[in-house]
């Protein structure tokens, strides 16, 4: 989709060149590790929100008021610092999360793809997603973002039934979501993700069934199913403990997911990685990053970042995490350029075991030469082909070790994390036994 409005035609603009290189290097079959640490996602944190939900935990604050400016000020003065420091050249995608980041005025997320299209090369057709909720993304908003830049949308609609919605503590109604949801397609044609949950306390599974099979009629070509993870100091963990709402079955969990990911199969959507769906080609090409552990920056309060240093003559990534606070934040980014609280270099067996548990999330899940990439000498086969564990898997039908590559079946990909209890000590047994010679930025 062609990025409208004047302020996304500034930095498309200024992304012509990146435009031309691009197809240039993506005429190769695959970057190299030199090429890749000159690449890099941007994620950008808004950390505030109208109200918290039941269920979060994420690092978000409820302010009596913004201070937007000088926010936006910070940001965009930390992404370039990032940008710098990582001596990063090209960034594929940017991704604005939060909190609620529609929350944030189309102006701040302008001024955040202007800078960084400034000191890095922005290709005008870079994916470029925010995260909305409905009672905070009307049509006029939403087209005011695409003007801004936005491309994309992921939509925290959570659940189409109202009752569900009041217990996560959603601040909108089933109707609000799916209005919403009409507006963001017809801006954003094809460029739609809605988020859906399952596992909630009494949630049953037919009723579940029968809101996907809903939603279907609604969507665009990008649905995320999540399970609700009951997490510590949240308002709905303090029911479940008191006794107020019974807890989630885990079992009836699991049957909602297998049964859910069947009705998008059927629908005509491909499963590419554990929790995300798509038809039509409409992956999410900055989460994709992740997955294949890629260099990502992370910006704003208590944002996350792996990425190499620049100039400093060490090829080890590290693993950032921005301060917390927001107006702590904005103090360190005032004073040093950036709010980096916390710095850890990855050695290289971490660096091949997120390559491995990031990689076997996905329906591709790990070709020899995205492997080789991170690890020339040590191979898949030699890794894994040997051991009497994995060819149980193997032979069990969860798991492929083949010419491609590592993967996991239709099966096992849905008790990935089963998997990872055989792979990851299988993975640390050969790294102690071998002298392999890591190429640790990939």
């Amino acid at each position: 989709m062609a990025v409208p409005g004047a302020r996304a035609r500034g930095w498309a603009a200024a992304a012509k060149t990146a435009q031309r290189r691009r197809r240039v290097e993506d005429a190769g079959a695959s970057p190299s590790p030199e090429m890749a640490s000159r690449r890099a996602a941007l994620y950008v944190h808004w950390p505030y929100c109208e109200k918290r939900c039941s269920y979060c935990n994420f690092n978000k604050y409820i302010p009596r008021g913004v201070q937007e400016a000088a926010m936006r000020n910070c940001l965009v003065t930390e992404a370039q610092t990032l940008l710098q420091l990582s001596g990063v050249r090209r960034v594929e995608s940017v991704f604005f999360g939060g909190g609620t980041p529609s929350l944030a005025s189309p102006h701040t997320v302008s001024a955040v793809l202007e800078a960084v299209a400034r000191t890095a090369h922005l290709p005008a057709d870079s994916e470029v997603t925010l995260e909305a909720n409905p009672t905070s993304a009307s049509g006029s908003r939403l087209a005011a973002f695409g003007a801004a830049g936005v491309n994309r949308l992921s939509i925290g609609l959570q659940s189409l039934d109202d009752s569900e919605l009041q217990l996560l503590g959603r601040t909108h109604s089933a109707d609000d979501a799916l209005r919403t949801l009409a507006e963001a397609r017809h801006l954003f044609p094809g460029r739609v993700s809605v988020d859906l949950m399952l596992g909630l306390p009494a949630q049953r599974v037919g009723p579940w069934i029968r809101q996907l099979q809903e939603l279907l009629h609604h969507c665009d070509d990008h649905l995320s199913l999540y399970q609700l993870s009951l997490e510590r100091g949240t308002a709905l963990f303090a029911q479940v403990q008191q006794g107020a709402l019974p807890a989630p079955d885990p079992e009836l969990a699991a049957e909602m997911y297998q049964k859910g990911r069947a009705v998008l199969r059927e629908a005509g959507f491909r499963q590419y990685e554990v929790s995300n769906f798509a038809r039509n080609g409409a992956l999410s090409t900055h989460n994709w990053t992740y997955w294949q552990c890629g260099q990502y920056l992370g910006v704003g309060p208590g944002a996350h970042g792996r990425f190499m240093l620049q100039g400093t003559g060490s090829h080890t990534r590290e693993a950032r995490i921005q301060t917390l606070e927001p107006d702590n934040w904005m103090k360190e980014v005032m004073l040093s350029g950036h709010g980096t609280r916390k710095r850890v270099p990855l050695g290289k067996l971490e660096l091949l075991e997120e390559v491995l548990a990031m990689g076997l999330r996905t329906d591709v899940g790990i070709t020899h030469q995205h492997w080789q990439q991170f690890e020339p000498q040590l191979t898949l086969n030699d890794v894994f082909g040997a051991s009497e564990e994995v060819k149980l898997l193997l032979e069990q039908g969860l798991l492929l070790l083949d010419d491609r590559g590592l993967r996991c079946s239709w099966e096992g990909l849905a008790v990935l994390d089963s998997l990872l209890l055989t792979l990851l000590p299988r993975l640390q047994e050969a790294w102690q036994q071998g002298t392999p010679s890591l190429v640790p930025g990939g």
